[in-house]
């Protein structure tokens, strides 16, 4: 009888010590309770010596891998030759196993591949296949990846899902069914009754809903309503403007602007002061037409933008040196146009003197000014009183030289739109409030000079600041509510 166990494989568990052991037997000693395997593997690594011989007191567990008759034939009558080499297994799809009756076609591990006997129970060959995973040992090559991908042999995925895997994935999963079993009305209404039992707010529509979180610039206390008129004036202008954020600016009459910058000046906002204040913003301003950060940087030092600034002798003018003088600092070419005079206001004379310590370039003729277009014109030709100044050669030549530069041109502190204008310009920049402009004007802003809310309120004016954050804002001209 022991003579039929002959050329079966066995796998020998040995215990923590000495291991396991696989291979093909040999012999079966029954007076001295030994077994003798031929080719053996240890741990999966093939043993040096051909021969392995175990007794039946280490044996701790025994594990037949391949039965074989004597004859050399397994009792499937298919013939397998023993190799140090694992058997490559072709991938083939699992549900076909039960289609094809020979074992080349399936797709099952090692140890079920040679144990897929007719008439033994399926539960017999699940027993084998566990040891079959553990038990590959490093000298068993894997096949790599760089084959075809459909024909390619996985022991990995064989083994781990070749058998029992899909007996159940041939029936659908029925979710209407199941989803009917779920009962909604009841769920919700034992959670608000666990709700209301905690104290916690019971569900509502979403317009009764308050909201359990809030965005970083969400108010979480009750605003008021949003009050868009915040500005009005005793005598408004013919036009008004908007903000950004729908804020109403109404324009006021010149004699209301004079009447409010007397006031102020009477308060202690001087002259020098305001003009100080028009010149930062009007530079900010320009800056930032100019291209702002990406212009002036270290890199572009040998690119500085040119600006041609057209002043005339009145406190406009000056307006115009002060901004001329930040953007000089700031490394700007400055060319300054300013026709000679006799006599010019203390306030033209002062600021003059410092622009000249800029190292800008001050002109009195119109031949003097560049042929090619500059980067920007600042306009500051025109005065709020004097009109007369617009029929002087020195203006009429410094308005056509400015439309025929082909140069954007900002105003500075331009006059109401009854007075003309002959520079059309591109942009306008207005002070505390706004006159109402011509269409020529172009894009209106306006820039915060400085002005108390009590100097308002001497003159009429309800006022609260627009400006926000900034010192220089755009104005959109539209009737608004």
């Amino acid at each position: 009888m022991a003579a039929d166990w002959l050329g079966s494989l066995v796998s020998i568990n040995c215990g923590p010590t000495l291991g396991v052991y696989q291979g093909e037997v040999v012999s079966v000693d029954q007076s001295s309770q030994t077994i003798s395997l031929r080719q053996p593997f240890h741990n999966g690594v093939k043993c040096p010596v051909p021969e392995v011989t175990f007794s039946a007191i280490d044996i701790k567990e025994l594990k037949i891998l391949e039965i074989r008759n004597g004859n050399g034939r397994n009792s499937s009558s298919v013939s397998t030759k023993v190799s140090s080499a694992p058997v490559a297994v072709p991938k083939v799809d699992p549900r076909s196993v039960e289609k094809l009756n020979s074992p080349q076609h399936c797709s099952k591990s090692y140890g079920e591949r040679h144990l897929d006997v007719p008439g033994q129970p399926k539960a017999f060959r699940r027993r084998h296949n566990s040891w079959s995973s553990s038990s590959k040992g490093a000298n068993q090559v894997t096949p790599k990846k760089n084959g075809v991908k459909n024909g390619q042999m996985k022991y990995r995925d064989d083994e781990c899902f070749g058998d029992g895997m899909d007996d159940g994935l041939d029936t659908d999963f029925d979710f209407e069914g199941n989803l009917a079993l779920f009962d909604k009305a009841a769920v919700f209404s034992e959670i608000d009754t666990t709700e209301r039992r905690n104290g916690a707010r019971s569900r509502g529509t979403p317009q009764e809903q308050t909201p359990s979180r809030y965005r970083h610039d969400e108010n979480i206390l009750e605003a008021k309503p949003i009050v868009y008129r915040q500005i009005t004036v005793p005598q408004p202008g013919a036009k008004e403007y908007c903000t950004d954020s729908g804020l109403v600016v109404p324009s006021i009459t010149y004699e209301l602007h004079k009447r409010l910058l007397s006031v102020a000046e009477r308060l202690g906002l001087s002259l020098e002061r305001r003009l100080e204040m028009t010149g930062v913003c009007a530079s900010q301003m320009a800056l930032t037409l100019l291209g702002g950060p990406n212009r002036f940087t270290p890199k572009n030092l040998h690119q500085r933008p040119t600006v041609a600034l057209l002043c005339g002798p009145h406190v406009q003018g000056a307006q115009g040196i002060s901004c001329g003088r930040h953007l000089a600092n700031h490394e700007v070419e400055v060319i300054l146009f300013l026709p000679n005079f006799v006599k010019m206001l203390e306030s033209v004379t002062s600021e003059l003197t410092l622009f000249n310590k800029t190292g800008g370039k001050q002109v009195s003729s119109i031949k003097d000014l560049p042929d090619t277009p500059v980067d920007l014109i600042i306009n500051c030709l025109d005065c709020h009183e004097n009109t007369f100044l617009m029929d002087q050669p020195w203006y009429r030549a410094a308005a056509d030289w400015a439309n025929q530069n082909r140069a954007p041109v900002l105003n500075l502190d331009p006059p109401c739109s009854g007075q003309g204008q002959t520079v059309e310009a591109k942009w306008s920049l207005s002070l505390c409030l706004p006159l109402p402009l011509a269409e020529g004007a172009g894009s209106i802003y306006l820039c915060d000079i400085g002005i108390p809310r009590q100097v308002f309120q001497e003159v009429g004016i309800k006022y609260i600041s627009p400006f926000g954050c900034k010192f220089v804002i755009p104005l959109h001209s539209a009737q608004c509510d």
